[in-house]
C-alpha cells in the first residue's frame, strides 16, 4: 500500500523529487533505506539539506519549518551560533586525544550544579547506552535482577527495555530478538498507577524502579508531578532504587530537569540529547555510593566494567558546555514551552473550525496529536484527552493514514514527527501562523483523498 493516497501522493512526489531519487540510492544501502525507524515514510522521507534555527531546507530547496528539532536535541534550535562556535574551535585543537581534558570537568560540572541528583557522573554515547548503564548499577548494588517499568515508557533500544515502549500493549509482546531470560527479568506495570506500583515492589522485588520524565514518550499518556512524588516516596519506603530518564526532559523542561519540576531527587537520573548541544552524547548521574560501582577498588569490590571510545569526547563536551551555559539562563525552555503552547492553540482552533476528529495536547514544549478523536475541546492549555487514560492515549492509529498526515504537512511546509512535535527557542509566531495554516491544508487534502478526519 502507497502512504499517502492519489492527490497528496502526486503532490508530494512532484515537491520532493529530488528526495525521491536520493531515497532510491538509499534502499541500496539501509533496510528500509533509512538510518532510524522514525525517519521511515511512504511514499519516500525527505532529505535535508541545512538546518537553521527553528527550520530545515530540503534537498530540493523547500523551507520547513521543523517540530522534530533533531529528535528533541535541539532545544536551542539548529546550528545555534554559541555551539557552532565552540564546535569549531575545538575541532582544530582536538576530536579524540584518547585522554582525560579540561572540557569533560567543565561539562560534569554543569550537570552536577543544574541536576539534583547528580552527586557523580559518568558520560556516555547515547540516551541508549545511560539507560543501560543504569540497569546494571543497579542489579550490582542490589544483587537483583527485577526492573519495573511503565507501560508505554521508551528507554532506548536495549534489549532490557525496549518490551511495552510503544502500542499496543495487550499482552506484553515480546519484542523480535529478545531472550526470554531478558524478558522475564522486566516487570510492566500501567503509568500512573500508586498501588500497581507498590504491589509490583512487594511481588518481586526488583533492582530498581524506571520512569520517563513526563510520562510516555515525551508525554503521550502524561505523568504529574504528583504521581512522581509518589514514585519516589514508594521507592524511599521500600528501599529499591528509583531511576528517573530525563533523556528528553533533562534541561529541556527545566534548567534542572523534570526533577526540579517535580521536587524530587531520584537515586539515579539518565540524560541525552540537550546535554550535548545535538551532539552525540549521555550521561548517568546519581548518588555517590551508587555511582562508586564504577570506581577502581570500590567498597563492593565488583566493578562495572565501562569503557567506550566516544566517552565525553571533546566535540560533544564543547557543544554541551556551551548548551548548557545558554540553559542556565532558563530562556530556551521558558520561549521553548511558550511556542508549543500556542501551536497547540492554534492547531486545536483548525481542528474546531474545520469540525476535525484530532486534538492537540502536551505539557512543556512538546505538542501530542490525537487521531479518531470525538470527545470535548480543550479549555485551556491544561487539557489532556480521556482524563488521562493511558490506554486510550497511547494507541496506534491507521499506518497509511498516518503516512498520509505527515506528507500532507510536509506540503504546507511543517515536518511533523509522526504524531508529535516539540519545539525550541528559535520557534516564533510566524512559525506558529505557517503551522496553523499546514495543518488546515492537511486536513482539507486528507479529507479529499477518503480519509475520515
Amino acid at each position: 500500500m502507497t502512504a499517502a493516497s492519489s492527490k497528496i501522493e502526486q503532490l508530494f512526489r512532484d515537491r520532493f523529487s529530488r528526495s525521491s531519487e536520493l531515497y532510491e540510492r538509499s534502499k541500496s544501502l539501509f533496510p528500509s533505506g533509512v538510518t532510524h525507524d522514525s525517519r521511515y515514510l511512504k511514499p519516500f522521507p525527505i532529505f535535508a539539506d541545512e538546518a537553521s534555527g527553528s527550520r530545515k531546507t530540503s534537498v530540493e530547496g523547500h523551507s520547513i519549518v521543523d517540530y522534530w528539532m533533531g529528535h528533541g536535541a535541539m532545544l536551542l534550535g539548529h546550528s545555534h551560533p554559541a555551539v557552532v562556535e565552540a564546535v569549531q574551535q575545538q575541532v582544530a585543537r582536538s576530536t579524540h586525544p584518547g585522554s582525560c581534558h579540561q572540557l569533560e570537568l567543565e561539562w560534569g560540572e554543569r550537570v552536577q550544579k543544574f541536576v539534583p541528583s547528580a552527586e557523580m557522573l559518568r558520560f556516555t554515547n547515547s540516551g541508549t547506552e545511560a539507560t543501560l548503564m543504569a540497569l546494571r548499577v543497579a542489579r550490582i548494588v542490589t544483587g537483583r535482577n527485577k526492573v519495573v517499568k511503565f507501560a508505554g515508557h521508551f528507554h532506548g533500544w536495549h534489549d532490557s527495555l525496549i518490551n511495552s515502549s510503544a502500542p499496543p500493549h495487550e499482552g506484553d509482546s515480546q519484542d523480535p530478538g529478545v531472550t526470554d531470560g531478558v524478558y522475564e527479568d522486566i516487570i510492566i506495570i500501567p503509568p500512573n498507577d500508586p498501588l500497581a506500583l507498590e504491589a509490583a515492589i512487594d511481588e518481586h522485588e526488583p533492582a530498581c524502579v524506571i520512569h520517563e520524565g513526563n510520562g510516555a514518550r515525551w508525554g503521550v499518556a502524561p505523568t504529574r508531578p504528583e504521581f512522581l512524588q509518589d514514585v519516589r516516596r514508594i521507592t524511599s519506603e521500600k528501599n529499591t532504587i528509583f531511576i528517573l530518564d530525563e533523556v528528553i526532559t533533562g534541561f529541556r523542561v527545566h534548567s534542572g530537569g523534570f526533577q526540579s519540576v517535580c521536587g524530587v531527587v531520584p537515586d539515579m537520573t539518565t540524560m541525552a540529547k540537550v546535554l550535548a548541544g545535538g551532539l552525540p552524547g549521555g550521561c548517568l548521574a546519581g548518588r555517590a555510593d551508587l555511582m562508586q560501582v564504577l570506581a577502581f577498588d570500590n567498597p563492593l569490590g565488583r566493578k562495572m566494567k565501562h569503557p567506550g571510545t566516544y566517552n565525553a569526547n571533546p566535540l560533544s563536551a564543547a557543544a554541551g558546555v556551551a548548551a548548557l551555559d545558554l540553559v542556565a539562563t532558563g530562556e530556551p525552555s521558558r520561549q521553548a514551552n511558550e511556542a508549543a503552547a500556542a501551536v497547540r492553540a492554534a492547531v486545536n482552533q483548525v481542528f474546531t473550525e474545520k469540525s476535525a476528529r484530532m486534538v492537540a495536547y502536551g505539557a512543556f514544549s512538546a505538542i501530542k496529536i490525537l487521531a479518531d478523536y470525538d470527545g470535548p475541546r480543550p479549555d485551556g492549555d491544561d487539557f489532556v484527552p480521556f482524563d488521562g487514560d493511558w490506554r486510550q492515549l497511547d494507541r496506534s492509529f491507521d499506518k497509511a493514514f498516518g503516512h498520509a498526515f505527515r506528507c500532507a504537512l510536509l506540503l504546507g511546509g511543517v515536518d511533523w514527527m509522526g504524531w508529535a512535535g516539540s519545539t525550541s527557542l528559535a520557534h516564533d509566531s510566524s512559525d506558529v501562523e505557517q503551522t496553523a495554516t499546514a495543518f488546515a491544508q492537511a486536513v482539507d487534502l486528507l479529507r479529499e483523498d477518503g480519509f475520515d478526519v
